[in-house]
């Protein structure tokens, strides 16, 4: 697609994206003529704008005779034409300061989101790791009711995964502690995953065991050890700056906005969809109608992978397609790097 416009074309497809990211108002051509300092005469450049209309790489509303991007265009620019603005050195030292102050890897989340959402004004998303290729390092049970139990997973990477089981009748501590001893033996070192298609096999010769409660782990592998990700825990930043956008006076995106905001298991399914092809390649970006889905058509994506150990998670920003692509695109791939640095 590269080869599809020529140098002209591509310089004022540039100019024109640029300005609209910057003024959200369309850009006429009398204005490029003025402010462009390539010398083109104003025929000329409004010659080469209607080219662009026609091969679909920019549009006019109804209401205006200056061009905007469309889908197409933006994505031609994140392409071939964007030049990344990488992250500054003062926001590199906020960015590590911020993480410096954080030791579990929740708060890790935490400070992430919040200093996407600051640095960025968009709304910024990050989801904490699937956990199909999580080590499991320790198992604990605890005694919170005469009808229930706390287990407490934590796996390798830090990362402590918690549910509340309802038993037949009241289990002693010493019980518990004799059980989640018997559990350790039989399980640590292995991933999550394995856990859940093997557990039946590795305590089959103690299921029949007094309190049942071997037995209960057993009938109930696949919600303990389940690999998706506890929707409670995604940490979202930026909710105080991004209406500050103007398309979001516009009352369809601003409720498509808050619909997400409301649906954090929307938002989840909105970052699995969007998976790098190259996990090593950084930040992508998706815009408009790659979506896929008519809720997300004015919206653009940027999302990265962050690595602990063997399993990944996801860094995001979402917002306008009129978004700041050469300074979001860098942050992005900058925060979730620095994320995989703090939990490694």
């Amino acid at each position: 697609m590269e080869h599809e416009l020529n140098e002209r074309q591509k310089e004022i497809l540039r100019y024109v994206i640029c300005n609209f990211v910057m003024t959200a108002a369309p850009v006429a051509s009398r204005y490029v003529a003025v402010h462009d300092m390539s010398g083109l005469s104003p025929a000329t450049i409004r010659n080469t704008m209607a080219d662009l209309e026609e091969m679909g790489y920019v549009t006019h509303p109804h209401t205006s005779a200056g061009r905007i991007p469309t889908d197409k265009g933006y994505r031609f620019f994140v392409d071939w034409l964007m030049e990344v603005e990488p992250v500054t050195v003062k926001e590199r030292g906020d960015i590590r300061k911020q993480f410096d102050n954080a030791r579990e890897p929740d708060e890790v989340f935490r400070q992430a989101a919040k200093l996407l959402g600051v640095i960025s004004h968009q709304l910024s998303v990050v989801a904490p790791p699937h956990l199909r290729s999580a080590v499991l390092d320790h198992l604990e049970l605890i005694s919170v009711a005469s009808n229930k139990i706390f287990v407490l997973l934590t796996v390798k990477t830090g990362i402590v995964k918690t549910i509340t089981m309802e038993v037949m009748s009241e289990i002693s501590q010493e019980n518990l502690a004799n059980i989640a001893r018997l559990l350790n033996e039989r399980l640590h070192g292995l991933t999550l995953e394995t856990i859940r298609s093997t557990v039946a096999d590795r305590v089959k010769d103690f299921k029949d065991e007094g309190t049942g409660l071997v037995n209960l782990f057993i009938h109930s592998a696949d919600m303990i050890f389940d690999d998706t990700r506890e929707s409670e825990k995604l940490h979202i930043g930026g909710t105080q700056s991004f209406v500050e956008q103007p398309e979001y006076s516009n009352p369809e995106n601003f409720r498509t906005i808050i619909e997400l905001l409301n649906n954090e298991g929307v938002l989840v399914e909105v970052l699995e969809k969007h998976e790098p092809k190259n996990r090593n390649e950084g930040a992508v970006v998706f815009i408009g109608q790659e979506h896929g889905d008519l809720r997300l058509r004015n919206y653009s994506i940027v999302v990265a992978t962050y690595k602990i150990g063997g399993v990944v998670g996801k860094v995001g920003i979402i917002g306008p397609k009129r978004m700041h692509y050469a300074k979001v695109v860098p942050l992005v791939d900058y925060v979730a790097n620095e994320v995989s640095l703090m939990l490694s």
